[in-house]
């Protein structure tokens, strides 16, 4: 494969910002596991909404230097301006680049990127909380999805129908109790196919990382 998850490493950290865990290292195997069809994508435009620590970002830059760094942008976001501040060193410490933005979801760059994008990953607040949660500053931003954990992801899905290149993909981390199959049928309503890259069971999780295309495009 010739890259390896021990090549990221974080220089940063601060407690307001979600570090690593099993469900940022899930969405990254899925990446690795769906490479080959990521490089013959040749994608000009990746972003991620949700940066936190900047794993995953990093982590798909590399993945798709190796092979056509040539003329890709790379854009993240994220509502907690800690995690645009250690996104910023990990990618810095890795060699790689990418605009980072402050914004909740992609609040501002609608216009700038609609249709534009053909990679979107995320990892979106999805734990079923109660309904105050949601939206709060800090660290508890990254994981509060209020009921069924879905507050969040239903306001990401029309954001990413919105930016999506017409052979754009969007990669999105699940939790069995989002109803992850309900989610695949949405969006098959708005014209999406999907698939489950990856499934995983943790000690206190079941998590589905779920790529959605668009089904004009052939793939």
């Amino acid at each position: 494969m010739g890259y390896k998850i021990a090549q990221i490493r974080l220089v940063s950290s601060h407690p307001e910002v979600y570090e690593p865990c099993d469900d940022s290292f899930a969405l990254v195997d899925a990446l690795l596991a769906d490479r080959s069809n990521l490089i013959q994508h040749k994608p000009k435009l990746c972003m991620e909404v949700g940066c936190g620590s900047g794993y995953v970002i990093t982590s798909l830059a590399l993945l798709l230097g190796q092979e056509s760094s040539s003329g890709v942008q790379f854009f993240a976001t994220d509502t907690n301006p800690y995690a645009i501040s250690v996104t910023s060193e990990t990618l810095k410490a890795h060699g790689v680049h990418a605009e980072l933005i402050s914004t909740d979801i992609a609040s501002g760059l609608e216009k700038r990127l609609a249709g534009l994008v053909d990679v979107i990953v995320v990892n979106p607040p999805y734990v079923p909380t109660p309904e105050d949660e949601v939206g709060r500053e800090g660290i508890t931003s990254s994981w509060a999805g209020g009921e069924d954990g879905r507050r969040v992801i239903d306001r990401i899905l029309p954001v990413a129908d919105l930016l999506l290149s017409e052979k754009g993909w969007l990669y999105m981390v699940t939790l069995a109790s989002n109803f992850p199959l309900k989610i695949c049928l949405e969006m098959r309503q708005k014209g999406y196919a999907s698939r489950i890259v990856l499934q995983r069971s943790t000690d206190e999780e079941s998590l589905h990382i779920i790529k959605f295309w668009r089904e004009s495009d052939k793939q």
